[in-house]
């Protein structure tokens, strides 16, 4: 059977096999990015398992998995490649005078392969993350549109290359900045929210199997919580899992689980004002005894 044949059930199970817990809106969006080879835009709030999804899912699919790491003022040549100058100037050394040291310092032997080229000419079925595109600039964003739309990518004196295997694109955004509607056109779309008590209740389990039931069930209803306050930055899935965690390792030397949740709450509250409200309204009050 074929990824382009697995059924969303299937889908699903294969990325729970992963540790990777699912939902029905997840898994159709990995459904339908197989059948019709198309590429995911996935948002939503830091945390929420973004990345994870395509780390999952590359190694539930044992695809090869290849990622691009965005950031402010990341150039064309730390996405697709770049020329080994100092390669090519011994080169030049050794055929000093001849024209055919001059002509041949341009072929692929001197040409340094990153992510997007190598996951585009990797002959295995592959997986490719370009992350939080949104902190790439537009000129950036407006280069992947051949890759993304073409499956082709075309390198100064070096030419163009096609797409040599079954790539599944997947690109991830914070929503710091509008992406091009033509980047948007050429994917599928996918927002990924805080997920349901139950379902983040399973994450952490997932991730923490000998974490208790009380103590996982207790600390993502506080969470959920936390989430309703106005607060700088609300805690993540990945916050959830770390304060339990956290938990786990102080709970021999406390008397009870509040104090070690109160001690600990620096691993999912990351500011002092947030850390402050929350203290107040979760330890300070009668929640606690709910």
């Amino acid at each position: 059977m074929t990824d382009e044949e697995l059924t969303i059930e299937e889908i699903e199970k294969k990325l729970e096999s992963t540790g990777y817990i699912s939902n029905k809106e997840i898994s159709t969006s990995v459904f339908l990015s197989l059948s019709l080879n198309k590429p995911i835009l996935i948002e939503g709030p830091p945390g929420v398992g973004k990345t994870e999804l395509a780390k999952a899912l590359a190694q539930s699919l044992e695809r090869d998995f290849f990622r691009i790491q965005c950031y402010e003022g990341i150039t064309f040549e730390q996405i697709v490649g770049e020329w080994n100058y100092q390669k090519q100037l011994l080169h030049l050394e050794a055929f000093k005078g001849s024209k055919k040291g001059e002509d041949s310092i341009f072929e692929e032997d001197f040409f340094i392969r990153r992510p997007l080229l190598t996951s585009f000419m990797n002959e295995k079925p592959s997986l490719l993350l370009i992350d939080e595109i949104d902190k790439a600039d537009e000129e950036v964003e407006s280069f992947l549109l051949q890759a993304l739309g073409e499956k082709q990518i075309t390198v100064n004196d070096l030419g163009t290359f096609d797409l040599q295997n079954d790539l599944v694109v997947m690109l991830t955004s914070n929503a710091q900045r509008n992406l091009l509607e033509e980047t948007k056109d050429r994917c599928l779309f996918l927002y990924i929210s805080y997920p349901s008590v139950e379902r983040e209740m399973a994450i952490v389990k997932a991730r923490l199997p000998n974490a208790e039931d009380g103590l996982v069930k207790k600390v993502v209803n506080m969470v959920h919580r936390i989430r309703t306050f106005n607060l700088n930055k609300k805690p993540s899935v990945r916050a959830s899992i770390d304060w339990v965690n956290s938990v786990m390792h102080l709970d021999k030397d406390y008397k009870n689980v509040d104090a070690a949740l109160e001690d600990s709450v620096g691993v999912a509250i990351k500011t002092e004002p947030d850390k402050a409200k929350v203290v107040k309204e979760i330890f300070r009050n009668e929640y606690m005894n709910d």
